[in-house]
């Protein structure tokens, strides 16, 4: 539970109430008696996967009621040149964030992919019982993922021969 001061505006968490000021059972009345209010868990932020996520930005009175405020990001703005950095705009920063998230996406599905190569490798052997045809088909499936029009993001991945 986070609770907000009154007087301050700053929030703590119950624990770190109850150990500095009181050690009786957390109840409105109180925190009340305190000159604190609870803050209640406000609704996540309406997000767009595979970029966005939902991250606290604060608190918000609704009402006379205290919650947590969520908003999608992450949240780029213009940044102006330092002594050893350049000036970047906010959409430069974006792209760059975008094109991390998609690297490292791509970076999970060749994994994933070279384990399932892997666990299929025996059925290349020239004494495998199986159809090395069908597997081979299946193993160039495999190692086509990665030209798909969703990759890295949205894979079909192939079915393995039974």
């Amino acid at each position: 539970m986070e609770i907000r001061s009154r007087s301050t505006g700053q929030t703590m968490l119950g624990e770190e109430f109850s150990r500095t000021l009181c050690s009786l059972p957390i109840t409105t009345e109180l925190l009340d008696q305190y000159g604190f209010d609870p803050v209640l868990e406000g609704p996540q932020a309406t997000t767009t996967p595979p970029y966005q996520y939902s991250q606290r930005a604060g608190i918000q009175n609704v009402d006379g009621v205290w919650y947590t405020k969520y908003i999608a990001g992450p949240v780029f703005t213009d940044r102006a040149a330092t002594e050893t950095e350049v000036a970047q705009t906010a959409a430069e920063q974006e792209a760059a964030y975008k094109a991390m998230k998609d690297a490292e996406q791509a970076t999970s599905v060749r994994a994933s992919r070279k384990t399932k190569l892997a666990e299929c490798d025996w059925t290349q052997l020239a004494d495998a019982p199986v159809d090395k045809a069908v597997w081979a088909i299946y193993r160039q499936a495999l190692r086509d993922v990665t030209i798909q029009a969703g990759f890295p993001w949205t894979i079909e991945w192939p079915v393995a021969p039974v």
